[in-house]
């Protein structure tokens, strides 16, 4: 299929592209279900653009034009499963809305898949794998999928922390050294402390992997930026998909440097499980 990773092509694509057609490219990874309907005037109001910017936008990602970009789209959408919106509502039964959360979060895991740019993951895999020592930076959500981080990478063998304090996050990024591995996470890409704590590790020639939507501020600053894009629903009844999100991007990394260190790690878990075992009560026991 000829556009088969078009919206990972698009998001792989978007810091090299002109502001206005930028604007254009988030759109779409935003709204992909809604552009496939859109006339060219359509897109170009909803992007706040010209017409003339969506065709420049279109070949700037390979395509012949408007039609083509579409074409290629709906191919996409078609050969991926289609899960409707998220929305509860309080005459929901458990059933409905137990499928409710799981289509949501199915739906958003496809879509985080296709825009992965798997060259920036091989990348950050090397980075991790070659670190002396990696720290997670998240806060709120954000601070449990950094717990969860650490908790994978420290059974790999690898000196690992996680921090979601900011105060505790600023004297660690001072006391890095040149080839530590920062990963910092962020499900809005803008929040300030975290920025000042990237700063901090940066100075101290520290690298850093943002897990953030693309183009934010987080991802714009990060040495290595993973972008995780999810239109997150301020419905109070709506589940964070981000956080799901972030953590199959973060056993994706882990599966990278299992990988990469092979029969290290298998003996390494070998020795885990059977120190483990003894804490477990045996199949037979109940």
């Amino acid at each position: 299929m000829r556009h088969a990773n078009l919206l990972q092509n698009i998001s792989k694509n978007l810091t090299a592209m002109r502001k206005s057609e930028r604007k254009v490219a988030e759109y779409v990874l935003a709204h992909p279900d809604e552009v496939i309907h859109m006339r060219i005037v359509d897109l170009a109001q909803e992007s706040e653009v010209s017409e003339p910017t969506v065709v420049r936008f279109c070949r700037a990602i390979s395509c012949d034009g408007f039609q083509d970009f579409k074409l290629g789209l709906a191919q996409q959408l078609a050969s991926t499963p289609s899960f409707s919106q998220f929305s509860v509502n309080t005459e929901d039964s458990p059933v409905e809305y137990a499928y409710k959360v799981f289509d949501a979060t199915i739906h958003t895991l496809s879509r985080v898949r296709d825009a992965l740019d798997t060259n920036i993951i091989s990348q950050a895999t090397d980075v991790i794998n070659a670190a002396r020592r990696i720290s997670f930076y998240g806060f709120g959500a954000s601070a449990a999928v950094a717990q969860d981080a650490q908790h994978k990478f420290f059974r790999l063998g690898m000196s690992t922390v996680a921090y979601s304090d900011p105060h505790i996050q600023n004297m660690a990024a001072m006391s890095l050294q040149e080839g530590d591995v920062v990963v910092a996470i962020s499900q809005s890409g803008r929040t300030k402390a975290l920025l000042n704590s990237i700063a901090l590790v940066q100075a101290e020639g520290g690298v850093v992997i943002g897990l953030a939507p693309s183009a934010s501020p987080v991802a714009n600053r990060c040495d290595i930026s993973i972008c995780v894009d999810v239109d997150e629903d301020n419905d109070f009844y709506a589940p964070q998909s981000s956080r799901i999100a972030q953590l199959t991007v973060v056993d994706v990394l882990a599966v990278g440097v299992s990988q990469a260190r092979d029969v290290e790690i298998t003996t390494h878990l070998e020795k885990l499980r059977q120190g483990l075992s003894t804490l477990r009560l045996p199949n037979d026991s109940y």
